[in-house]
């Protein structure tokens, strides 16, 4: 039992990295300077979180579940999927993912930070930010995205695809949560993805980077985790 929790921590720990190394890398490519993408924009950002957790998925579905993600993680418990004991392990696993990853967006794109001169920006490539600073509204928009995500998960395990095609679906998922209620906040619709990091970019010696804004912290992390919680909740309502 000990082997095949540390097998399936390897996993969230390998497929979060893979997440977080593709997703921030996407984002750091369309907004620092001097990069060949430079402001590609919204679009290039959403395809690529989607590609970023299908790949995540794929990298780590043969170690865990490849959750990924701790407001998933905590829903699976609340549907009954998912043992309690290995929750926060877990979510501990994913978050130390997140930092590797943001350190590994880091060292590639290393020229560039200096090269741009936007704190915001290069805080943007690691955590997310509100376009409104809001925090019930940007609360609620967190909320929202990862009730849809967690819902749209447990419904799809009532569902049958073609073997090695539910990391892709999964994908999708991600994509239109990105295009339809990402511009308000950034959709972090995971915890680990921000936190971890946040983290990354409050350590390392980043050229130009400011603050790691810390007061908005708590909104991609409570957030996901109460609107997970709750697209659980409404799912086991459902006969």
């Amino acid at each position: 039992m000990q082997d095949s929790l540390m097998l399936q921590l390897l996993g969230e720990f390998i497929g979060t990295l893979v997440l977080i190394l593709l997703g921030d890398g996407v984002v750091a490519a369309v907004s620092l300077k001097k990069s060949k993408a430079y402001g590609s924009g919204w679009v290039a950002i959403a395809l690529g979180w989607g590609l970023a957790v299908t790949l995540g998925v794929y990298c780590s579905g043969f170690l865990s579940p490849a959750h990924l993600n701790p407001a998933v993680t905590l829903g699976m418990a609340i549907a009954g999927l998912f043992p309690w004991a290995y929750v926060i392990p877990y979510i501990i696993a994913q978050i130390l993912g997140g930092i590797v990853g943001a350190v590994l967006v880091w060292i590639n794109y290393y020229p560039h930070w200096q090269e741009t001169d936007d704190p915001e920006a290069i805080l943007g490539v690691f955590a997310t930010g509100p376009a409104i600073r809001n925090y019930p509204m940007n609360f609620i928009s967190e909320f929202i995205g990862t009730f849809v995500l967690v819902f749209a998960l447990l419904a799809f395990t009532r569902g049958k695809f073609t073997d090695g095609l539910n990391p892709m679906v999964v994908g999708v998922l991600i994509t239109s949560i990105g295009f339809s209620l990402g511009g308000t906040t950034g959709y972090a619709i995971n915890p680990a993805r921000d936190l971890g990091p946040r983290i990354a970019h409050q350590i390392l010696p980043i050229a130009n980077k400011g603050k790691s804004d810390w007061s908005y912290s708590w909104v991609p992390i409570l957030g996901p985790m109460a609107g997970g919680a709750l697209g659980a909740l409404i799912y086991l309502l459902i006969p």
